[in-house]
């Protein structure tokens, strides 16, 4: 049976010049992952208030310990959307097991400058240590304990975070996240979400635009 962790959390708000609205909610969980157990460890953040149309979503994890190449995490929003963070990263059909760093704190963004996180060791070798900086989710909707055959030499994402774009952002969302390989014990600190909303003043204000628009064309045309 999956564990699940429930918080009601308050967020931060913050507005910015262009528009949209930013929302950050984080929840500290402080929790072992369960050692090679598919049935993971399950956090959900309940949101309220924030509406939608999100523009853009933004996932932060801090994970200590244990093997990167064990761990397949994804989140699931509560209109829709599906997003794969991690699938073992670094395996492929010449490593099996992946990589052996230990721990993530890092920024999950679709338009991250690192790149894709399944081969992230092509552009940052921690050495051991947990990798941190801003990264693309792996984003790959292939079963993780496929073989190892299975992942390409170059990601193929297909499950990311523009899964949210468009839906409210108001409900529960569930992070998800499972060690799927014996030995190295990983703990799950904390996970974040960022998103952005357009303010509702600039949807009121585009849509009366769009109507004074109409206006002046009936008009010209009188």
């Amino acid at each position: 049976m999956k564990h699940i962790l429930t918080w009601i959390l308050a967020l931060t708000v913050t507005t910015v010049a262009w528009g949209q609205t930013i929302f950050t909610t984080n929840a500290t969980v402080n929790s072992l992952i369960p050692d090679n157990n598919q049935n993971g460890l399950a956090t959900s953040l309940t949101l309220s208030g924030v509406g939608g149309p999100i523009s853009s979503v933004t996932v932060s994890v801090d994970i200590t310990g244990g093997f990167n190449g064990d761990l397949y995490a994804y989140l699931v929003g509560p209109n829709g959307g599906f997003a794969v963070l991690l699938n073992r990263s670094g395996v492929s059909s010449t490593s099996t097991y992946g990589y052996n760093d230990a721990g993530f704190n890092v920024t999950f963004s679709d338009t991250a400058a690192n790149g894709n996180i399944h081969f992230y060791q092509n552009t940052l070798n921690p050495g051991g240590s947990a990798l941190t900086g801003t990264w693309a989710p792996d984003g790959q909707n292939i079963n993780p304990q496929s073989s190892p055959a299975s992942f390409p030499a170059i990601p193929v994402p297909t499950a990311t975070l523009s899964s949210f774009d468009g839906l409210s952002a108001d409900g529960t969302w569930v992070f998800f996240i499972s060690d799927l390989s014996a030995g190295g014990q990983s703990t799950l600190q904390s996970v974040g979400l960022t998103l952005a909303v357009p303010e509702p003043s600039t949807l009121a204000i585009c849509g009366l635009s769009a109507l004074s628009l109409v206006s002046i064309q009936r008009m010209r045309k009188k």
